[in-house]
């Protein structure tokens, strides 16, 4: 698969308003998320401090707190933005067609 492949993650509607959930594709991992304002977007889907999937944190309005140790990441960004987390995560482009979620990998 030739780089900015995409790939058909979820349907919209299988994501709740400041939800995540988990999306395994290949060897990858992925959280995809849906911000407050109803926002689609997607990141890489371990935290960078310590491997745990995201998909069990907690969003809040555009931000996802990891579920071990609470460090949080802006999710549109993926920008670090409490420690432990230190590392930004990367983040993938995301549209919607036809009532689904796509990811660009």
């Amino acid at each position: 698969m030739s780089p900015g492949t995409w790939i058909e993650a979820c349907a919209a509607e299988d994501i709740e308003v400041e939800d995540v959930i988990r999306f395994d594709h290949g060897d990858q991992s992925f959280a995809i998320y849906r911000t407050a304002d109803g926002s689609y977007y997607a990141s890489e889907g371990f935290c960078t401090h310590q491997k745990v999937h995201l998909s069990d944190g907690l969003v809040m309005g555009s931000v996802i707190e990891c579920p071990k140790h609470n460090g949080r990441f802006d999710i549109p960004t993926g920008a670090a933005k409490r420690p432990p987390v230190c590392i930004n995560l990367q983040t993938y482009p995301v549209k919607l067609e036809a009532g689904k979620v796509l990811i660009q990998i």
